[in-house]
């Protein structure tokens, strides 16, 4: 019998049905155990020993490969292909050596890209060990994340009330949507004018532009008012043009490489408006397997990979297919390969690709709408990627005017061969206009006729605020985090309400603003693009066993430590000002008519500054406490000193008033002025500025009902609550990412989102037991080994008792058990000593008992020394878990 593990049941769901009889397919359920979030689970002092704590919800799954193993002849790892994949086949590795539960099972390693049957039996065929150099890369990356943020945060606490975390890579992608928001902000727009004309040849009518004027080539801002533009369009009418060039050149148009997984993010924001969490949950479910036609199989190959290439068999089939389907002139005479252009691309596995290419997308229907889009997607860029290249023809024509001192220009591009055009054509972050007009067939020295001249004024535009594809390629641009990082790292900015989404782009908030500019001016070597970028090739070189990963963590922390201790002297008010001054062109921006934005407007002597709080930053008086002038940040005075609502328009269906309103708990929008009139809150972190009808209007039509479960017939809502923006359904809740999600979010989406929170409240719902360990033969009592807040400890039902340190409690026996039980009892613990005490104060005879002296546990001694020395009150420890 052998014994495989993967890391989710519908991964190995799968697998079971391609092995045979003679293996048992288990899942860990991802990983089995983490650091505890509590200081000291690493300890730099003892050369960065890990403390690792099983989770309490692995427990029963340990248990269960443990049995399995028995009397097994392998344990087979067949967790994911990455660095993670290889963490989770070490940790369960460790756990059951700990355990003594491997016994003769012979250990092996095996990989596999994609969960087909070939691709799962060749993977059996060529085992290996496990990789401890890519185990080693995992622990230095979770010690690093570990450290800055069990270390930073508490910084931040102390130093900015109303601050939450900092971490070593969030960090940075915060910094850098700040920093885009101040360019923005910066920004002063300049005008400038475009002039383009209308003009006729023998050989048809086309469109220029003005590209020289007055003998000189123009430049984007020339043209800096209409009164220039005015003296181009004079000048065009008064003179008489010819074709004076004539430039045509053949221009090959490539596809791009199939998904990594950056890439596949950004093309999913881009095509189908989905969340990088989002889409990444649709690629693993894709991943692990779906049931078509009653079988279940994996559709795409392993969805965390920074490899473009693809095996050869998978080209191969993609070269037939694209023959079949769209004719053999689309075939490349030569396979296409591709290599990673991306800084510290890593981890030797295939692009994203369909595990077949011959299932195509129309075969699929049948699956969830947002998978079937998911799939198609992932389909259409691999067969794209070995198509041939579009051939285009790309026309220049230059008409100059008779005296050469006017020039105009026009572009036309024609598609000969279309191509990996006629099935994929890449998104784009920002649209830029190109030149796709037809021309007509023109030679030098043709007369053109002007039939209209049309001046347009323009302003230059601020750099655009990132979106989610963007920020995620830029992270990448930067060698900053890893790919599958890269969703977790942006649903945490958004959790900690340092960003908000407007229109999918990211706007930070005045919190995250505050929490970047502390660390730029106090820890700057940390939150800069560089450092985190050689930090991650530093990770690469141990996964590459080039560098050793304790030191790699003895360097970054000998600087780091010291940096952070420089800061416990630092004073708030130091911080204060530094912050003060950094963010004062944000937070007290210059008025229209020059009046000093500083000026109280409660005393009109004092000076406005940034002030913190118990419960976060504000503005204040510096004349506190003889004026007590505050506002929130972001707030004009003229906001911040007007109660009066503001009028946002007509409400379409009724007709009646729709008013912006501030509330004892915020601000809020309100439907006319009845007695009971309708309201609808602004979800936190909204905008309040920027609220308009439209918006209000969505508020107020709430809650948005999504449609009816598929099981229950009930129906699936979606509203804004005290915690944020969720669904519900029969009671049970789960929370949404961004607030846009209650007005967008699809049934599939939302019945998803309600299963998974239902079965991880069912998973924490109070201590399981562990083993059952027997039957107490004295009183028939079923002794249980349970997982409790503070350890293992063994229970009758009434009596708890802790499993002492030292001793691996799932190999305690039920002797041992009831002794611990008897000696707790002794000593007055348990149900049956509070029901003693209850019996007395009711007057009632209670069973006698013996008060047995106890002297206080030697943990409990050390944590109550510790705690006198710092001024606190001991905690007691817990010697047995309450039933």
């Amino acid at each position: 019998m052998n014994v495989l593990v993967v890391e989710s049941p519908a991964k190995a769901k799968t697998i079971n049905k391609y092995l045979g009889s003679n293996y048992t397919v288990l899942a860990s359920f991802g990983h089995i155990r983490d650091l505890p979030s509590k200081d000291g689970s690493v300890k730099p002092d003892d050369d960065f020993a890990m403390t690792w704590e099983v989770d309490p919800r692995a427990q029963k799954r340990i248990k269960d490969i443990a049995d399995a193993l028995k009397g097994a002849d392998k344990l087979i790892l067949a967790t994911d292909p990455d660095r993670e994949g290889e963490a989770i086949s070490w940790h369960v590795l460790q756990v059951l050596k700990q355990r003594h539960a491997l016994g003769k099972a012979h250990v092996e390693r095996v990989v596999f890209n994609a969960v087909t049957k070939s691709a799962v039996l060749d993977a059996i065929a060529h085992p290996r060990a496990i990789n401890e150099e890519l185990v080693d890369a995992y622990l230095a990356r979770r010690a690093l994340d570990y450290l800055v943020g069990f270390t930073l945060s508490p910084v931040l606490w102390r130093k900015l009330p109303g601050a939450k975390s900092a971490g070593r890579v969030q960090s940075v992608a915060l910094r850098l949507i700040c920093e885009r928001e101040s360019e923005i902000e910066a920004f002063k727009a300049q005008e400038y004018w475009t002039v383009d004309a209308d003009l006729k040849a023998q050989a048809g009518s086309f469109s220029a532009h003005l590209t020289h004027f007055e003998n000189k080539k123009l430049d984007k801002l020339d043209l800096k008012s209409e009164a220039d533009a005015k003296r181009a369009v004079d000048a065009i009418n008064a003179r008489r043009f010819s074709v004076g060039n004539v430039e045509t050149k053949p221009v090959r148009r490539h596809p791009s490489p199939p998904f990594i997984t950056s890439t596949l993010q950004q093309e999913a924001a881009r095509k189908l408006g989905f969340a990088a969490k989002r889409t990444m949950q649709i690629a693993q479910h894709l991943y692990e397997g779906v049931d078509i036609g009653g079988e279940t199989v994996g559709l795409i190959t392993y969805m965390r990979t920074d490899g473009v290439q693809m095996a050869g068999e998978a080209i191969g089939e993609a070269r037939r297919v694209i023959s079949d389907r769209y004719g053999a002139r689309y075939v490349p005479g030569v396979p296409r390969a591709y290599s990673t252009k991306a800084k510290n691309a890593q981890e030797a596995h295939e692009a994203i690709r369909p595990t077949s290419f011959a299932r195509h997308p129309d075969e699929l229907r049948n699956m969830d709408s947002d998978s079937a889009r998911l799939y198609e997607l992932v389909w259409k860029r691999a067969i794209a990627s070995q198509m041939e290249s579009a051939e285009q023809e790309r026309t220049t024509v230059d008409v100059v005017s008779d005296d050469k001192a006017v020039t105009l220009r026009a572009t036309g591009t024609v598609t000969l061969f279309d191509g990996f055009l006629r099935l994929y054509q890449e998104g784009k972050d920002d649209e830029s206009d190109e030149d796709g007009a037809k021309l007509p067939r023109l030679s030098v020295g043709d007369a053109t006729a002007v039939e209209k001249v049309t001046p347009a004024q323009h302003f230059t535009e601020p750099p655009p605020r990132y979106s989610e594809a963007s920020l995620v390629r830029k992270l990448e641009e930067l060698g900053i985090g890893r790919p599958s990082t890269y969703a977790t790292i942006l649903s945490t900015l958004r959790d900690r309400a340092y960003v908000r989404m407007d229109r999918n782009r990211f706007i930070p908030e005045d919190k995250g603003r505050i929490v970047t500019t502390f660390l730029i001016n106090f820890f700057s070597r940390y939150v800069q693009y560089g450092f985190t970028a050689d930090l991650e090739e530093k990770l690469d070189e141990v996964a590459e066993g080039s560098m050793a990963w304790k030191q790699l963590l003895r360097d970054f922390w000998k600087d780091f430590s010291a940096a952070v201790g420089e800061t416990k002297d630092l004073k708030i008010s130091d911080v204060i000002n530094a912050l003060d001054e950094a963010l004062g062109p944000h937070i007290f921006p210059p008025g229209a008519d020059g009046e000093d934005a500083r000026k109280c407007p409660g005393c009109g002597a004092g000076r406005l500054n940034l002030k913190l709080g118990r419960f976060g930053s504000f503005v204040g008086c510096s004349n506190y406490p003889e004026c007590r002038y505050t506002r929130q940040i972001g707030q004009t005075a003229e906001e911040a000193g007007s109660g009066a609502p503001r009028v946002l328009g007509d409400d379409p269906a009724s007709g009646e008033p729709i008013t912006l309103r501030n509330g004892r708990f915020g601000p809020y929008v309100q439907l006319g002025e009845g007695e009971k009139p309708k309201r609808g809150s602004i979800p936190k972190g909204a905008d309040v500025s920027a609220i308009d009808l439209e918006y209000a209007v969505k508020l107020l039509s709430l809650p948005r009902e999504v449609g009816k479960h598929p099981e229950t017939g009930e129906m699936i809502t979606a509203n804004f609550g005290r915690f944020g923006p969720y669904v519900t359904h029969n009671g049970q809740y789960a929370s949404l990412e961004s607030p846009e999600d209650v007005f967008n979010i699809g049934i599939n989406q939302a019945v998803t989102l309600i299963a998974e929170k239902k079965a991880k409240s069912r998973a924490t719902r109070g201590p399981e037991p562990l083993k059952e360990l027997g039957v107490n033969p004295q009183d028939g009592a079923t002794i249980k080994l349970m997982r409790g807040r503070y350890g293992p400890y063994v229970t009758d039902g009434d009596t708890n008792a802790t499993v002492p340190n030292g001793i691996e409690p799932l190999t305690l026996t039920l002797e041992r058990a009831i002794e611990l039980i008897a000696d707790r009892a002794a000593k007055g613990g348990g149900k049956k000593a509070k029901k003693a005490a209850k019996a007395k104060a009711n007057g009632k005879p209670a069973k006698p008992q013996t008060k047995v002296a106890s002297k206080k546990p030697a943990a409990g001694r050390k944590r109550a020394k510790a705690a006198k020395a710092s001024g606190k009150t001991a905690r007691k420890p817990a010697s047995a878990e309450s039933a």
